[in-house]
């Protein structure tokens, strides 16, 4: 499996006060394919990421920290005359002020070309973002090129960012979606975007896809299969650190599930638990869950999913506390 797309530089405080007062800074690694790359890994799915970075030392980080997580790197285009993008957030528990700085980026200047490179032949599915098809013609060139390769399924969330599209963001949105076998969407992106909110709405509106799954955020998500029912199951509770990264952690569970021929409610709460792990740190990429509650949380009965509670500090399950 292939993630394609965009990863940046991160840059949050390590101390408290306004940003323009705080001078220590940690430095980590963002990007919503990289992320589910990451979080693949995690779950055992042999996963590779591909993008481009700068010939410079955030490059050579953003690589580095992508393949530590298991990730394989090998495809990833170095480029030696333009920079690796960053971004510099104040992170919070209802979300983060987020400055990027990625106008000129390595990764802006990908495009179609990328596919010849790629032995896609070898690649049996390509998950894509919204976000990468954003950041210029050739990026959105390059997502369409590999959402209509033959031979290979394919993921696409859609990832929602206003300030990278101008008015024809929706509609090339819902056409980048409508060629994908999966596409995942918030509730609330399909509001914004399409007007429309509600699983069978968004339905509507992608009625192309096999698969459409509909993340609704706290109350949990659903997925809509071709001749099927829909499966709604519920979010887990969790004691929320930061939330950026949980979409594409769960687009990871999710995938992992669906990888695996696993049933669609099982693939949903494999995509909660991993967004759970990504809701619990400050890290951009998700940090996963212990094995054992997994494995425990994905076959409890009803009851029991509703009753587990998910902290920094560990899985409570209501009866027998935090394991």
């Amino acid at each position: 499996m292939l993630c394609v797309g965009e990863t940046m530089a991160v840059f949050t405080p390590a101390e408290t006060g306004p940003p323009e007062q705080v001078r220590a800074w940690t430095r980590g690694v963002g990007g919503a394919e990289s992320n589910v790359a990451c979080a693949l890994a995690a779950l055992g799915v042999p996963v590779g990421w591909v993008s481009a970075v700068g010939d410079d030392p955030f490059g050579r980080a953003v690589v580095a920290s992508v393949a530590q997580a298991g990730v394989d790197v090998s495809r990833v285009l170095v480029d030696p005359t333009r920079p690796t993008g960053l971004y510099v957030k104040e992170a919070g528990r209802t979300g983060s002020a987020v400055r990027y700085y990625r106008a000129g980026s390595a990764a802006s200047a990908l495009g179609p070309d990328l596919v010849d490179r790629l032995d896609l032949g070898a690649v049996s599915h390509v998950h894509l973002t919204g976000i990468t098809a954003a950041l210029s013609p050739s990026c959105l060139a390059l997502v369409r090129a590999l959402l209509d390769h033959p031979g290979i399924t394919t993921s696409f969330d859609v990832n929602w960012r206003p300030a990278l599209w101008g008015p024809s963001g929706p509609e090339v949105l819902r056409s980048l979606a409508a060629r994908a076998d999966i596409a995942l969407v918030g509730d609330d992106e399909a509001e914004a975007l399409w007007g429309v909110s509600g699983p069978a709405a968004v339905r509507e509106v992608l009625p192309e896809p096999g698969t459409v799954v509909v993340k609704q955020g706290a109350a949990g998500a659903t997925v809509l299969a071709a001749g099927s029912a829909p499966v709604f199951e519920p979010a887990l509770a969790v004691d929320v650190v930061e939330p950026v990264g949980a979409g594409d952690a769960f687009a990871a569970g999710f995938l992992a599930g669906l990888l695996a021929d696993h049933p669609p409610a099982r693939c949903l709460r494999s995509g909660h638990l991993a967004a759970a792990g990504a809701l619990c740190t400050m890290s951009d990429v998700a940090v996963p869950l212990p094995p054992a509650d997994v494995a425990r949380l994905l076959v409890a009965d009803p009851a029991a999913w509703a009753a587990a509670r998910i902290s920094a500090a560990g899985v409570r399950d209501g009866v027998a506390g935090v394991r």
